[in-house]
């Protein structure tokens, strides 16, 4: 339901595995990563003397065939699933770049942000650069292959980490090596695995588990790692003062089966479901998910209530990105096309209806209206996260302010405007002790606008324009 969930952030994977298929298994590493990006994807293989590049629109398996992935030889690999945040969802923008530079080709793939992107950008075109797309992604590659005059790599990139801000998780292939990127405050998840002697980078690690890599360690915030076939070796770790890992990984993008900087995803929301009940449990009879990332959550949320867990929403799991609402009446039908309530196990019940967030606030009326003609008796719609009343600037799609629900309206108005019967946001303290002391080393500028990088570029869309107001932080 895209209109009121953030949209996703891209996915990236890298492999290093001689005499393995590193196409093949980038593409079964970014099947598992398709949750973070739908719109795009690509591989770049290299062979030790050059780079070969498939990429396309698309979901991953419409982008690849047999025949394509059979055409991409090679030890080395990237690939990337992306979700424009910035840069139009264009087909020259997709990923991963590969280009021609002073020390050979180069590709790279990025999840993330820069908040100084559009800055560097403008000196960038008025130094003589010529670019080719719209993202902050080639703005990376460009200050690289130009700070690469002694083709030291790892040196370029850490001259580039001193000039760009924001959040950047990388890979970048030359023709005989990788090197992964973790930007300083480490925003963007990004982990590393073995492989049969090989070694694999993923988003997530349930890209390890999809291609039967044991998984290592994180990536540390500022590290700069170098992968060729004798090994990874960490070049150098350019840390911030302090982490500031995306909280919105944890309630809503990344998938359940993943562990990222120490967490298992699934295990947290489950927590977070505990944490609802304790703040908030009026008098009802089951409690129901509003799939599918709300299911953790509301099975935690059962648990401490002690109320049956009740599979109430069906979601139509063949429904995706494609799905085509030509005319308004079809565009008000687009919710029940994709879940369906079971009006056996509803009806005339008391719901907790459980979801992870809300933005717009208007597919949650929808589905509100939906219970209510399924016959449910009451609806209380219940959050596991706080009111986002800030957009974000690294890497996630969460809308300009002005579309953001919480930030206009209270929590009484908002309950009124979906038509629920009652409304309890997590508390942002109830969702820091889920972390305990590592709470210190998370992101949520989305819920109190503390942003941990200034935001130097203002208003950056996903259409590459933008005002550049220099030192706004809010």
């Amino acid at each position: 339901m895209p209109a009121d969930k953030p949209h996703e952030a891209c996915g990236v994977f890298a492999v290093c595995a001689p005499g393995q298929d590193v196409a093949r298994l980038s593409y079964y590493g970014l099947y598992a990563l398709q949750h973070r990006g739908q719109e795009s994807a690509g591989i770049a293989v290299s062979d030790g003397r050059e780079i070969m590049l498939h990429k396309g629109m698309g979901l991953v398996a419409e982008v690849f065939s047999g025949e394509r992935l059979a055409a991409l030889k090679g030890h080395l690999a990237i690939g990337h699933v992306r979700y424009s945040t910035t840069g139009a969802s264009h087909p020259v923008n997709a990923q991963p770049l590969v280009f021609y530079c002073g020390r050979g080709m180069l590709g790279l793939a990025h999840n993330g942000n820069l908040s100084n992107g559009f800055t560097l950008r403008r000196e960038l075109l008025e130094a003589g650069a010529v670019l080719q797309t719209t993202t902050d992604s080639e703005v990376l590659i460009n200050l690289i292959a130009r700070l690469n005059g002694d083709h030291n790599l790892p040196a370029a990139i850490r001259q580039c980490m001193a000039r760009v801000e924001g959040a950047y998780s990388l890979v970048l292939l030359t023709e005989d090596r990788i090197y992964v990127v973790r930007d300083p405050y480490g925003f963007r998840p990004l982990c590393i695995g073995e492989l049969h002697g090989g070694w694999v980078v993923a988003s997530e690690s349930c890209a390890l588990d999809g291609v039967g890599a044991r998984f290592v360690r994180d990536v540390s915030p500022g590290e700069i790692l170098e992968i060729s076939p004798d090994g990874p070796r960490t070049c150098a770790v350019e840390a911030a003062p302090r982490q500031a890992h995306c909280i919105f990984e944890y309630i809503y993008f990344a998938r359940p089966d993943s562990t990222i900087d120490g967490f298992n995803v699934g295990r947290v929301r489950r927590e977070m479901g505990r944490q609802l009940a304790r703040e908030f449990c009026p008098p009802a009879d089951i409690v129901v998910p509003v799939p599918d990332s709300g299911i953790a959550a509301a099975r935690g949320y059962a648990e401490e209530s002690g109320l049956r867990f009740e599979e109430g929403l069906m979601k139509n799991r063949y429904v995706g990105r494609t799905f085509i609402q030509p005319v308004q009446e079809m565009r008000d039908m687009g919710v029940r096309i994709k879940l369906n309530p079971v009006r056996e196990a509803v009806a005339g019940k008391r719901v907790i209806l459980v979801d992870d967030s809300l933005v717009r606030g208007t597919t949650s009326g929808k589905i509100v209206r939906m219970l209510r003609e399924a016959g449910v008796a009451k609806v209380y719609y219940c959050l596991s996260s706080p009111p986002i009343i800030r957009s974000c600037y690294y890497g996630i799609d969460t809308s300009n302010e002005a579309e953001l629900i919480a930030a206009r309206k209270t929590v009484s108005e908002i309950r009124e405007h979906i038509g629920a019967d009652g409304l309890h946001y997590l508390s942002l303290e109830g969702l820091l002790r889920v972390f305990g002391e590592k709470a210190r080393d998370l992101c949520g500028a989305c819920f109190t606008g503390e942003y941990p990088v200034k935001i130097r570029d203002w208003a950056v869309g996903k259409f590459g324009f933008c005002a550049c107001v220099a030192g706004v932080n809010r």
